[in-house]
């Protein structure tokens, strides 16, 4: 005989339930740990903050991005004597020099400038672009400019310094300043044999084989080789006789000075002693030397003048984000990356190697 089952605990446990009544499931989300109710917390705060800052820095500082800062003498004349800086390497992007130019343009009450210049120099255009602006603020405000030179004034930094357009004792050098590597120079590297030991070729497609013009990748037959160097030593030439029409036009002792010249024209860099004897600057001297050329340039009482220079601050997220210790920095990104490899002519002394060979 087979044996009849006993009753399904699981059906009569169910049957009991539903004679209680309708049955109801409660599900319980998990619980979030702490450090994603942190985070989460976290990125609120930044947005809120970055909110903030950017509204605050707008109405404070202005869409300038300028602060205008005590240096030196009174505080509370109203006669002013700016300090414009040029400081780090010419490589296209001046804005702040430019701010600088346009606020002291906007502020009657500046009677002097001191340019103080601690430049390699860099780009022929960036070069031009600071120059040309800086004689345009001369020309507009009928003001006196006194360059001080600072650890380096070179190259296209001295190219600057030539706005100061020729007047007596206006170009001032800390005695271990160097300067002068007045010269121009496209930077170009063959790197055509390595890739060759490395098995890969450039296989790129042009309309013209100079098109490719100064490709370190591209090794070019003999004629069109030699039709490469001849295209670009012209254009070196030419911007070095401009280069060489602004000294003589900012440095007018060199001008009958073929001599002096043979030497200050060949791309050398010079010290601050040597720089004044070979006619480059006209003092040795500091920054405090070069503002009280400038007021007395200006015929202004040295006890009456209040000396300004000018910061850009450092917004707060990058405060944050960066300590306040780094300043702005340029992201270097696919654009970057293309500039770089594009073909240019600096004003720069640079000890970058193989460079300096091709310098003029």
């Amino acid at each position: 005989m087979q044996a009849t089952p006993g009753p399904d605990p699981l059906r009569a446990e169910l049957a009991a339930a539903q004679a209680r009544g309708p049955i109801r499931v409660i599900i319980e989300q998990p619980r979030t740990s702490w450090i994603a109710r942190g985070l989460k917390w976290l990125v609120v705060l930044v947005v809120v903050i970055w909110l903030f800052s950017s509204s605050f820095e707008k109405s404070y500082y202005g869409e300038n991005d300028l602060q205008e800062r005590w240096h030196s003498l009174s505080h509370t004349a109203t006669d002013k004597v700016a300090i414009i800086s040029l400081e780090g390497a010419i490589v296209g992007d001046e804005s702040f020099v430019k701010k600088q130019i346009d606020h002291v343009a906007d502020d009657e009450h500046v009677k002097a400038i001191v340019l103080r210049i601690d430049s390699p120099g860099g780009t022929v255009t960036g070069s031009d672009y600071i120059y040309h602006h800086v004689k345009k603020l001369l020309e507009t405000k009928k003001i006196p400019l006194v360059v001080s030179m600072g650890s380096v004034a070179a190259s296209g930094g001295y190219y600057v310094a030539m706005a100061a357009g020729g007047a007596e004792d206006t170009i001032f050098a800390e005695p271990t300043t160097w300067t002068g590597s007045i010269g121009v120079i496209i930077p170009h590297y063959d790197l055509s044999g390595l890739l060759e030991k490395l098995n890969v070729s450039d296989d790129s497609i042009a309309s013209n084989p100079l098109k490719m013009m100064g490709s370190p990748t591209r090794k070019f037959p003999e004629p069109i080789r030699a039709e490469e160097q001849k295209i670009l030593q012209e254009l070196v030439d030419s911007s070095f006789a401009g280069f060489k029409d602004i000294v003589l036009a900012g440095r007018p002792a060199l001008r009958d000075n073929q001599e002096v010249q043979s030497v200050v024209f060949t791309g050398r860099i010079f010290t601050a002693q040597q720089a004044k004897a070979n006619l480059l600057v006209d003092r040795l001297g500091f920054i405090e030397d070069a503002i009280d050329r400038a007021i007395e340039l200006a015929n202004l009482n040295k006890d009456d003048v209040r000396v300004i220079k000018f910061h850009r601050p450092v917004p707060i997220m990058e405060q944050l984000l960066m300590g306040g210790s780094q300043s702005r920095k340029q992201a270097l990104d696919m654009s970057a990356l293309l500039d770089l490899a594009s073909p240019r002519a600096y004003y720069l002394c640079t000890f970058m190697p193989g460079v300096n060979a091709t310098e003029r």
